[in-house]
């Protein structure tokens, strides 16, 4: 149990010398009473007094579980660390609950170890991105993401998710979570647009703040960060959904205080909650990088709002500060950031903090600082004391039973019921009991597709297989087949809309497939995946009535999908419980979802918001049963004649329709993975940004090939690096997929490339026999290569190839 002690108990432990706490937990405030924090800096200034310069900087590091073990924890004493969006225990992203426990308890003894000369040993916290629910493990409950959330506009609702979401990462044994976002999103092209509640900084305050209470308890409350709880973070300071053209780790220009008040209005009410941790940007204000933004790090939210907690860094974002890499970075540290998140250079940004603080770069003063706001919420949340406990016996660690437990199940169904928003309707909807349904559209049964990104790994996948990683969940066609078919009706699957009976009325089911983060970044808000589209215009040719269900992580120009339906529901990334989807269009919950952003009426994704451009404003949302006017909505969309452009490749993430297949047959979702043979293994690679490259090793024997959605005469650009010299033969191949094909010998040019970094490679019909859909690489030796980023491209006629 973690529970409070008195004054009087701390006084005892200070004068006996005592070096660990674990259930020191006090009722907390948003200022915490004077005679509270008065023992609370005491008992931490006496542990910092004994601490080394070596394990004061070790306290601000924070690598990730794949790039460091327990012996190193024992070594070096990070004060956290974190799962990244694709890392899981011993390299196993998809193991069991009880693997993430083992693991968490394996760093905290290690963290735990006696040092030598009496210095005291300070316990290491695990933090991760449970981000709508505990996503990264396997069997637990998937919320819908916060675009949906705040379409409810439910703070309770959104309270109690909070709680559900704490119990399940404390029962893993995990003590810190990367939750909520509070960005104010302003563009919908923004790759980061679902994690916002709304347009409307009000709003995101209020649930923002709802959120914290729900992970961390309500200060002054005596479970405030006790069992059951996690420490919560408010993200990203500030300003991150304001970017230049919606662009993730972009600019934010303006004059501060106006931009204070939009982007910076959700803090201080998070602040007020009690949230103990803020998680800095990856974006600039007006040219400077938050990360090095001492003005606003320091001045503005600890000056201005009051914040008396930590303030972590985004991953590698201190390498973005003008003058820093990920392992030089002092700068970040004088602006006041107290934590850095340093994924796998941990070992050369330790070195280099210690020489800056032992040569004065970096005054004692300020490291004692930050190293104090590290103890002191370890303090407050009851992970550092005398009565100190392992994760597994922590709180509710190891109860497995409540991952995905059926309260907390029919909790998510509950917010997905609620975040429903129903666009248009002609009065298909409520669907007649007793009707014959026919529920069409590949994401109808696919959790992976309706969960989004943060889901299992980083970017999600649609990909999953369902009872293998999504035990215990249900799709929509599942909660509709069940829905339907107790109201006496029959519900029949068929992903490509065909049929023998003819339905009364056809769901389809359809919209984008997950990402994250810059990966989302889009250049306008047209959907470019038709598959829906086609499927309403079969169904509406066939005098078949339709209700377009429309899973998405914003609001993006559906007029021509509008035009043809009977009825239109934005149903968002509504995660593991598809039942909540079928309770509404059923008409068993009443429709009270009603839109938290504007809904655009063209597809250039000029942003909507504050302005009178909406189609539908916020606020807009029918209830069960109403019924509205349905006057045609124009379809003229000049970025759909222009096209998406050549990028087959860029940013982490393959453009729509581009496929990557090893010769064995495998398809490489994303470029990420293995085949099945294990001959080709594809796995993230940080260049600019994480994740935004792909690091690719071959076996002698293997082949990748890289099939683009079109056949085209342009010519093929890569940038690129290779990282082995190849020793026998590497031959490059184009042509057609199942058709024509022709070969290139660039064994020579690999060798030459090896070690010269990234590099750009274009193949043309000069040395290609003929360009068509694939490019594809053969290899009768072991090679390891780097791929950026590809395109076709337009050149002139007789370009030679280049490497």
């Amino acid at each position: 149990m973690r529970a409070g002690f008195s004054i009087r108990a701390i006084s005892a432990v200070l004068l006996a010398g005592a070096s660990l706490a674990g259930c020191a937990t006090m009722p907390q405030s948003g200022t915490v009473a004077s005679a509270e924090r008065a023992g609370e800096d005491a008992y931490v200034a006496a542990l910092v007094a004994r601490m080394s310069t070596e394990r004061k900087v070790a306290q601000l590091i924070q690598p990730q579980i794949n790039s460091f073990t327990a012996e190193d924890m024992a070594r070096y004493r990070f004060g956290s660390y974190l799962n990244g969006g694709n890392g899981g225990p011993y390299g196993d992203e998809f193991a069991p609950a009880s693997e993430w426990l083992r693991l968490a308890d394996e760093m905290y003894d290690a963290s735990v170890r006696p040092l030598p000369n009496g210095e005291p040993v300070i316990p290491t916290m695990w933090g991760t991105d449970a981000v709508h629910g505990h996503t990264n493990v396997v069997g637990a409950t998937i919320f819908p993401h916060n675009v949906a959330l705040g379409a409810t506009n439910d703070a309770d609702l959104v309270r109690r998710i909070g709680q559900a979401t704490a119990v399940e990462v404390e029962a893993t044994g995990i003590d810190w979570d990367f939750s909520p976002t509070v960005a104010v999103a302003q563009d919908l092209r923004w790759g980061r647009a679902y994690e916002s509640y709304s347009e409307d900084p009000d709003r995101v305050a209020t649930l923002g703040a709802a959120l914290v209470e729900g992970l961390q308890g309500r200060p002054g409350d005596a479970d405030f960060l006790g069992d059951g709880r996690v420490i919560a973070t408010a993200k990203h300071f500030f300003g991150d959904g304001g970017t230049t053209d919606g662009v993730d780790q972009g600019e934010v220009t303006g004059d501060i205080d106006n931009l204070v008040a939009l982007h910076g209005r959700p803090y201080p009410a998070a602040i007020d909650a009690g949230v103990q941790s803020v998680m800095a940007s990856f974006n600039s204000i007006n040219g400077t990088k938050m990360h090095g933004n001492g003005p606003l790090l320091t001045g503005v939210l600890r000056g201005r709002m009051g914040f008396d907690g930590l303030v972590v860094g985004d991953w590698n974002g201190h390498a973005q500060v003008q003058g820093c890499t990920n392992t030089d970075c002092p700068q970040s540290l004088l602006a006041g950031l107290d934590i850095y998140m340093v994924p796998d250079d941990w070992r050369g940004l330790m070195e280099s903090l210690v020489r800056q603080v032992n040569d004065g770069t970096i005054p004692m003063a300020r490291l004692d600082e930050a190293v104090t706001r590290v103890l002191r919420i370890k303090y407050r949340a009851g992970l550092l004391g005398p009565e100190a406990e392992r994760p597994s016996t922590r709180g509710v660690g190891g109860r497995f039973d409540l991952l995905g437990s059926a309260e907390h199940r029919a909790l998510a169904r509950e917010a997905v019921a609620a975040s429903q928003v129903i666009l248009r309707n002609d009065g298909t909807l409520p669907l007649r009991a007793g009707a014959n349904v026919l529920v069409a559209g590949s994401a109808a049964n696919n959790i992976g597709q309706a969960a989004g990104g943060w889901t299992l790994e980083w970017q999600g996948s649609t990909e999953y297989d369902a009872a293998q990683r999504f035990p215990g969940a249900t799709s929509i066609w599942q909660g509709l087949e069940l829905a339907v078919t107790q109201r006496g009706g029959r519900a029949t699957l068929s992903a490509d809309g065909s049929f023998a009976t003819r339905p009364d009325v056809a769901v389809v089911v359809f919209g984008e497939e997950p990402y994250a983060e810059f990966a989302g970044d889009r250049r306008d808000l047209a959907l470019r995946d038709e598959e829906g589209l086609t499927l309403l215009r079969r169904f509406r040719e066939q005098g078949i009535p339709t209700v377009a269900v429309f899973l998405s992580g914003r609001p993006m120009w559906m007029n021509r999908e509008m035009n043809l339906a009977n009825a239109f529901v934005a149903s968002w990334l509504p995660g593991s419980e598809g039942a909540g989807v079928a309770d509404v269009l059923t008409g068993a919950v009443p429709a009270t979802g009603r839109l938290s952003f504007g809904w655009p009426n063209d597809c250039t994704g000029r942003p909507v918001a504050r302005s009178n451009r909406a189609l539908f404003p916020v606020g807009y949302g029918l209830a069960s049963g109403q019924t509205s006017a349905m006057p045609t909505l124009g379809e003229s969309c000049t970025a759909l004649v222009e096209g998406t452009g050549a990028a087959l490749f860029g940013s982490g993430r393959l453009a729509d329709g581009v496929r990557v297949r090893a010769g064995d047959g495998s398809m490489l979702s994303q470029l990420r993975g293995a085949a099945a043979d294990g001959s080709i293994t594809a796995r993230g690679f940080d260049r600019n940004a994480q994740e935004d490259a792909r690091e690719i090793a071959m076996r002698a024997g293997s082949q990748i090939a890289f099939l683009a959605a079109e056949s085209s005469t342009d010519a093929w650009r890569l940038t690129y690096e290779v990282l082995t010299r190849p020793t026998a033969p590497v031959t490059l191949v184009t042509g057609t997929d199942g058709g024509a094909t022709a070969t290139f010998d660039v064994t020579q040019q690999f060798a030459h490339a090896e070690g010269k970094g990234f590099r750009e490679m274009l193949i043309t019909d000069q040395c290609a026999g003929q360009l068509g859909d694939l490019l594809a690489f053969r290899t009768a030796a072991n090679v390891t290569i780097r791929i950026a980023g590809m395109e076709r491209v337009e050149v002139a006629e007789g370009t030679a190839c280049a490497f």
